[in-house]
């Protein structure tokens, strides 16, 4: 079998401009059960996730509802897409009610091989821009495997919060998540597909919407402070509809550890930077 040459890929890039509706924003709040900003407001941190999405015709998409492989992201064929983790620097807020433009760069690619088999890594840098102004910097990093069952367990244990926050995932709050953010990947909404298929006991939380609670839970613990940067990384699924909970402690000066844990062990372990 042929080798795909990767490098072709490398550099590849996609720009996308949208104006941030206020009309999506209440949806996407919504969704999030959050407050709902107004016109003029800053957007929330992580929230441009429901944004800047190039919608594409069903006949562009492949079996599991993402697009088909080939286009902007490089052809990995019979593996399943799983967004790892991120890591964001937050230079001015973005603005509801005004234009803004996402500039998307495949920036590295690189095939491991992992307990489960061959892993392709993509790291994608997406820079967002209102008035020419960089607001928003973030590497988004995207993994694809070879068909194997989940890790759903064997996470370290979650001690030492100083904040918690409770959620309860529901099938209808990863539809409506789905709904805001134009993903079509089938794990979130279709029961059958997501256990006969992908091999999951259940639908599976949203890594970004796991995120997005988590920042939610340090926002809400310390609602003075500016958060200047987010990074994370998932460690195993969140499956609907059992409960989880967003934590966190402030570690040093400017900095906390944040996570979401499940019956006790972190699924999703994040780093928050502020002022």
């Amino acid at each position: 079998m042929m080798r795909t040459d990767w490098s072709l890929w490398l550099g590849k890039q996609e720009v996308y401009e949208e104006f941030i509706n206020p009309s999506h924003i209440k949806k996407i709040a919504l969704s999030l059960n959050a407050n709902i900003p107004q016109d003029g407001d800053d957007l929330p941190e992580l929230w441009h996730w429901a944004l800047f999405i190039d919608p594409l015709s069903l006949s562009e998409l492949g079996a599991d509802g993402h697009p088909k492989r080939g286009g902007f992201l490089p052809p990995a064929d019979n593996r399943n897409r799983m967004w790892a983790g991120g890591r964001l620097q937050f230079i001015r807020p973005l603005v509801i009610g005004q234009f803004g433009r996402r500039v998307s760069t495949i920036q590295a690619i690189k095939e491991k091989e992992g307990s489960t088999g061959k892993l392709l890594f993509v790291t994608v840098k997406h820079e967002y821009y209102q008035h020419d102004e960089l607001c928003i910097s973030e590497e988004q990093d995207i993994v694809y495997r070879e068909p194997s069952p989940p890790k759903l367990t064997g996470t370290e244990q979650a001690t030492g919060a100083e904040w918690s926050e409770y959620i309860e995932p529901s099938s209808v709050m990863l539809f409506r998540y789905s709904a805001v953010t134009f993903n079509g990947h089938r794990i979130h909404y279709d029961y059958p597909y997501a256990t006969e298929q992908e091999g999951y006991p259940g639908l599976v939380v949203h890594g970004p919407m796991i995120a997005t609670y988590v920042l939610h839970g340090f926002r809400h613990a310390h609602p003075n402070k500016k958060v200047t940067s987010f990074s994370f990384r998932g460690l195993r699924p969140l499956i609907c509809p059992t409960p989880f909970r967003v934590e966190g402690r402030i570690t040093e000066e400017g900095k906390a550890s944040a996570w979401a844990q499940q019956e006790g062990t972190i699924a999703q372990q994040a780093e928050v930077s502020f002022e």
